[in-house]
């Protein structure tokens, strides 16, 4: 490898309250891209913000070669910030006005110092992320989670910085910003470290580095070469686990073979004493004497069993256990044909044109697609009954709409996830909250963390049992990029729970294979303020 561009030494991070996030962790890359892969709370997050200098290490080191930027996964920017704001230009570009203006005071001359190109050097980043049309004095409210993570990029891009650090870079990106995405990625000479599950994103890199209990692995190749490499690892784990088990019980076996061995002598040497006639302190003698070499026997093989013991656990400790996320959504039958909620002539703001109508009947499988900004959680917010339209009717069928949102702002950030449960199924009794969540993977203590401190696919998880399961049963779904922050196994194993849910399900996804394994059988796209149907079932 050419001089690494980032080196972690021994690098450990624990939180006040003594949860060790990270431990001894060493590792370096070079130039390309990197995949950074894990189970959701793993600590991908916290590496990343230790290697930025975001965070400061309990122990260890971090160096960079050059500047490091990082695009977080969760955007910390208010809601009235300007796009120049967040790209850090909008002190420069009004002093430049001012300049232009007439006024020359000295302190507009020493913010602009040599930028005097900046608002075309931003424009050009807008542009390389396809918000060429967004303009610098544009609000973060009006613009869409999808244009958000674009603007963070072109933020940071405008910065120029020799590494790269992406948290979920693909989070709420419709197909034409991934791509864009993908071509920036591709166009970048220095080191790229990505934190991401997205398949088609680690296909392209060019090495992938496994952050596991261990610390971290690198692999050389993309993600096909990593899941070869890793299926090669674990069925050789598996034979060394299945002979070292064989080790134990032979051991163990010849240990019991040996100890009946000398119970065998002994009571043949004692029934054999009277007839001997020999004395009783030379028969005492005996009994000590075959009484320490069943002793000896017993410490030879016992020392065999335990070192057989030692390589079944050094077997084990090769294989990599992944737990098992286990949805199991709540038995509702909405009947074929029943409407379940009825939208005419929807307006909200300047979106959706002249009005736009939408009827979920039945068990429906619906997805929602549209590029970003075109208003696909503003309708879903509006099928939820969360935001009256300004225009237009919205009827439902009395049966409760359950709403996953993008931003995953639904729950108290300041309890913990067994009482944000609580407080959407009062009615439950408490041992099968603690139950349901450790399906949700947050089993005894790991209930009582508060929601702030979680990691975004460990909030994922939270908001998807308190959405999913609250009271009374859902009738109808309203998923907002689902798949954000999850792994690839909760990935799979969420499809499968939806596919077997019996409600009607409206989910807004980018992910074309997920979409494919819930079982969508209708797709509708908002495109230029209208919603049509996508015939044949293909993705605009």
């Amino acid at each position: 490898m050419s001089d690494p561009s980032i080196v972690c030494s021994a690098l450990s991070y624990v939180l006040p309250d003594g949860t060790v996030v990270l431990d001894g962790v060493s590792f370096a890359v070079g130039p390309g891209l990197t995949g950074l892969v894990a189970p959701n709370g793993a600590g991908k997050t916290t590496l990343l913000r230790l290697v930025a200098g975001a965070l400061t290490p309990s122990t260890g080191s971090v160096t960079a070669a050059g500047p490091v930027g990082l695009l977080p996964q969760d955007l910390p920017f208010p809601t009235e910030v300007t796009v120049a704001g967040v790209l850090g230009v909008a002190e420069t570009i009004a002093a430049i006005a001012a300049i232009e203006a007439g006024d020359a005071a000295e302190e507009h001359f020493t913010t602009v110092g040599d930028d005097w190109d900046v608002e075309e050097r931003s424009r050009a980043e807008l542009d390389r992320v396809g918000l060429g049309g967004v303009a610098l004095a544009r609000t973060l409210g009006t613009l869409s989670g999808g244009q958000v993570v674009s603007l963070g990029l072109a933020a940071l891009l405008l910065r120029r910085p020799d590494v790269l650090l992406l948290d979920e870079p693909t989070n709420n990106l419709d197909r034409d910003a991934r791509e864009r995405l993908l071509a920036v990625l591709d166009g970048t000479p220095g080191c790229v470290l990505v934190a991401t599950h997205d398949r088609e994103l680690l296909e392209r890199a060019d090495r992938i580095a496994e952050l596991g209990r261990d610390g971290v692995s690198v692999f050389a190749g993309n993600l096909d070469a990593y899941e070869e490499a890793v299926r090669v690892e674990r069925e050789a784990a598996q034979r060394a686990v299945r002979s070292a088990e064989q080790d134990v019980k032979r051991e163990k076996r010849a240990m019991q073979q040996a100890r009946e061995r000398a119970d065998r002598r002994a009571g043949s040497a004692a029934r054999g004493l009277p007839d001997a006639g020999l004395a009783r302190i030379v028969a005492g003698g005996l009994a000590r004497r075959a009484q320490e070499s069943a002793a000896r026997s017993d410490r030879t093989h016992g020392d065999r069993v335990d070192r057989a013991r030692a390589r079944l656990d050094d077997a084990e400790r090769g294989l990599t256990y992944d737990a098992a996320l286990v949805l199991d959504l709540p038995d509702t039958t909405v009947p074929a044909g029943r409407t379940v909620v009825a939208a005419q002539g929807i307006r909200v703001r300047s979106l959706f044109g002249d009005g736009i109508d939408l009827t979920i009947r039945g068990p429906e499988r619906i997805a929602l697609v549209g590029a970003n900004g075109s208003g696909k959680s503003t309708l879903l917010r509006v099928l939820s009954g969360e935001l009256v339209p300004d225009a237009g009717d919205v009827r439902g069928a009395g049966g409760r709409a359950a709403r996953l949102s993008q931003r995953l702002d639904l729950l108290e950030p300041d309890r913990s996830v067994v009482e944000n449960l609580e407080a959407v199924t009062p009615g439950m009794p408490r041992s099968q909250r603690m139950t349901i969540l450790a399906r949700f993977l947050f089993p005894g203590e790991e209930a009582h963390k508060p929601v702030g401190v979680l990691s975004g696919g460990e909030r994922l998880r939270a908001t998807l049992a308190c959405v999913l399961l609250a009271e009374p049963a859902p009738q109808l779904l309203l998923l907002d990029e689902p798949t954000n922050n999850l792994d690839m196994p909760g990935t799979a194993r969420l499809a499968g729970a939806l596919r077997a849910f019996r409600g009607a399900l409206v989910v807004v996804s980018h992910d074309d294979r997920f979409l494919a394994d819930v079982g969508v059988d209708r797709r509708v796209a908002l495109h230029g303020g209208a919603l049509v149907e996508a015939p044949g079932g293909a993705t605009p």
